[in-house]
């Protein structure tokens, strides 16, 4: 994508949500995008943390014997 390109998308954009409502625009965006990545993070955190070995609960019933 181009300069040309760009230019035409944000022409697009003045005449479809105003002069005014471009920078609300802006900000949502930059903040979606920056909560995006957060989250992205912390689930690449979560994945490389070594997991425990869970052990099964023990209730004192053995299974097959009454």
């Amino acid at each position: 994508m181009g300069a040309p390109e760009l230019m035409v998308i944000l022409v697009i954009m003045l005449v479809l949500f105003g002069g005014a409502k471009l920078p609300e625009l802006a900000k949502g965006l930059g903040q979606s995008i920056k909560e995006f990545k957060k989250a992205a993070k912390e689930s690449d955190d979560e994945e490389m943390k070594p997991t425990e070995a869970k052990k099964p609960i023990e209730t004192g019933k053995t299974h097959g014997s009454n």
